[in-house]
């Protein structure tokens, strides 16, 4: 992924306003983040831990969303695995939840999917973090063909939300 600016940061954002996207906490470390190890960027707010986000480039262009985490529960205490990246952990897993965008959004729904919490799932899937013993299952996949999928489930995910 090619660094991105936190204007093109602010404007990739499909379901929120203009003025939420403004307003919203955006990385302090957007020059030392590993932009050629990332498949996509996201970070939770450090002033509103349930909030989170995520901007991916596809078709070009960024996309982002906003994210929601639900409250913590005792399921976060065993071991969960991420829908993007197939990476297990023990309560490193967190159901985040997306407004739709448009009038769905609007009339209150929604799209989640259980992700790593700290939203580092393309440094777990190149090995860059380690989630624990356990944390990758065995795959005959080649590490191209685990970004891809990681790529391809986050790319759906968004297209739920954008729909």
């Amino acid at each position: 992924m090619n660094p991105l600016t936190e204007q093109e940061i602010r404007t990739a954002f499909v379901n929120c306003t203009k003025g939420e996207a403004k307003r919203l906490n955006i990385p302090r470390d957007l020059a030392e983040r590993p932009w050629g190890d990332m498949d996509f960027l996201g970070w939770r707010d450090p002033q509103a831990p349930d909030r989170a986000y995520i901007v991916a480039v596809l078709g070009g262009r960024p996309v982002g969303v906003q994210l929601r985490s639900s409250d913590a529960g005792s399921w976060q205490t065993r071991r969960s695995m991420c829908s993007m990246c197939v990476t297990v952990h023990t309560g490193g897993v967190s159901l985040l939840v997306a407004p739709r965008s448009g009038k769905a959004g609007q009339q209150g729904n929604s799209v989640g999917a259980y992700m790593c919490s700290d939203l580092a799932c393309s440094l777990y899937v190149r090995g860059k973090k380690d989630a624990g013993v356990g944390a990758r299952l065995h795959e005959s996949l080649t590490l191209e063909e685990k970004i891809q999928r990681t790529v391809a489930n986050l790319a759906a995910f968004i297209a739920k939300v954008t729909e």
